[in-house]
Order: structure tokens, then sequence, then C-alpha cells
């Protein structure tokens, strides 16, 4: 076991952003892995990096990254690495700010440590089981709580920049939620809530995945926030299925029960 596991991600997640920020100043090759789903060379690079590191730093551990084909491998082992090298690919393509390095550890399928960083901001959120949730920033270690607001005419809910949902409007308009924040990287919109600045967000549907919401359900748990699918049942991060097939709601605890009733009366009718 490393002295500082913990640091040690942080590191890597430095490391990775650092890469996605040598292309970002540059134009960059796109591809396309299905229709509205890109990649680029830089998410390759950052995920063959922090592959290597984790691999070298923790051998016995299973590693599941978004750019690299799954094996069975990860399914035998106790504690997975479960890695997003760049969050939020289009925001990055389209000179946005708005993507991150996400890497999360799952222990017997519950997410136990989480760091998601932004490197165009140098914002690096952290936690690890018990420990709290940081936020390192201009020189600051800041320790987060989520807000405990449930009026609804004060909620704020992050949304998509990218993917406009006329469902998410829906929710919102039910809950009597009239305040957004767009930003692209779920782990991003999961640290507004731990910021205190949103207290919601939702993916009605299944396009997150596993690596999508591993490290930022760490991050949101350790700072009193909770996740779910939208049917306020755990996500799971065991077995071969790497779709959260039944949505997700991230919160601030306090008003996650409403949240799940009112999107599944939306998703279900």
């Amino acid at each position: 076991m490393v002295h500082d596991e913990l640091e040690e991600v942080k590191r890597i997640a430095r490391e990775a952003g650092a890469i996605l920020l040598k292309h970002y100043t540059r134009s960059t090759s796109v591809e396309w892995k299905a229709p509205g789903d890109p990649v680029t060379v830089a998410d390759h690079e950052a995920s063959e990096y922090i592959v290597r590191e984790l691999s070298r730093i923790f051998p016995e551990d299973g590693i599941l990254s978004e750019e690299l084909p799954d094996t069975s491998r990860r399914l035998s082992k106790s504690r997975v690495w479960m890695v997003d090298p760049m969050d939020g690919t289009r925001e990055f393509i389209a000179h946005r700010d708005e993507f991150a390095v996400m890497i999360g550890l799952a222990v017997d399928g519950v997410p136990s440590l989480g760091v998601v960083y932004q490197p165009a901001t140098d914002k690096l959120y952290s936690s690890r089981d018990g420990a709290g949730t940081f936020l390192d920033h201009q020189g600051r270690h800041d320790r987060l709580r989520v807000s405990s607001e449930s009026v609804a005419s004060r909620l704020t809910i992050a949304v998509s920049r990218s993917h406009s949902s006329s469902r998410i409007e829906r929710i919102c308009n039910t809950m009597g939620i009239h305040q957004s924040i767009q930003t692209g990287s779920v782990g991003l919109k999961v640290g507004l809530i731990v910021e205190g600045k949103a207290h919601l967000y939702i993916q009605a549907g299944n396009q997150t995945q596993l690596w999508d919401t591993c490290g930022p359900e760490a991050i949101l748990r350790e700072a009193g926030g909770r996740m779910s699918d939208i049917r306020g049942k755990p996500l799971l991060y065991t077995g071969s299925e790497l779709r959260n097939a039944h949505g997700v709601i991230a919160s601030n605890g306090t008003i996650h029960d409403r949240a799940s009733k009112v999107t599944q009366s939306v998703v279900f009718g």
C-alpha cells in the first residue's frame, strides 16, 4: 500500500492535466467513437499516462479507463480505479475550459477515493473515505460541504452545456427550480454542488458510464451530498455493465428524494 495514495493520484491527475493543456493551446485532430462522442489525441495521451502510473504504483488493482478496452481482469479485483482522462471533450474541442481529469477508486464496488482536476483553472477537488472533500485552488486547501438549501425558489441545478434536455426542463418546472448553471464535465457539475454553488444535477438517461461518476460520487458523498440512479438506488460499480443504465441524480442530499420522485414521474409517466 502506498503511504498516501490520494497524494499520488492528485499528482497523476495534475500531470495528465498538463498533457491536456499542451494540446489545448493548439489545434488537435478529432475522431468520433460514435455519433456525438468525440475523442482526441489528448484523451489518448492522458489515458496512457494515467493507466501507466496507476499500474506502476498499484500493480494489484484493477483499472477501467474510458479510452481502453475493458477486460475481465478488474472483475476479480476488490479495488478498481475508474478513469476518465478527459471528461468534457466537446468543451475542450470548442476551447471552453469546462473539461476535467477524473480518477476514482471503487473498493468492493463503493467509491472510496476521488479526484476531479480542471486543468484550465487549476482547480482540484479530492476526497478519500472518511477524510472529507477538499478543493485545492490558488494556493488554498479548503474543506467543502454541500449547501443544506431545500427551498425550491433558492435552488440551482447544474446542467450540461452540450446536451440540452426537455426532460430536465420539465423536472425543474415541476420542482419549481428556475436557476441553472451550465458547465461541461460531470465532475465539474458535482464540483458546483460541493462548493454550494448548485444543489442538483440530473442525467435522466443512460448517457453516463462508470468512469463519469466514480470519482465525483466519492467527492460528493464526503462533502455531505448524495448520488444515486433516478430510482434512488445506489450506482453499481461491479459487474461488466459500464453504463449507468438508470440515469444519475447528484444532489446536496436534502432534496434528493424529492428530485428522485419527480424525475421518475417525468421519465416513466
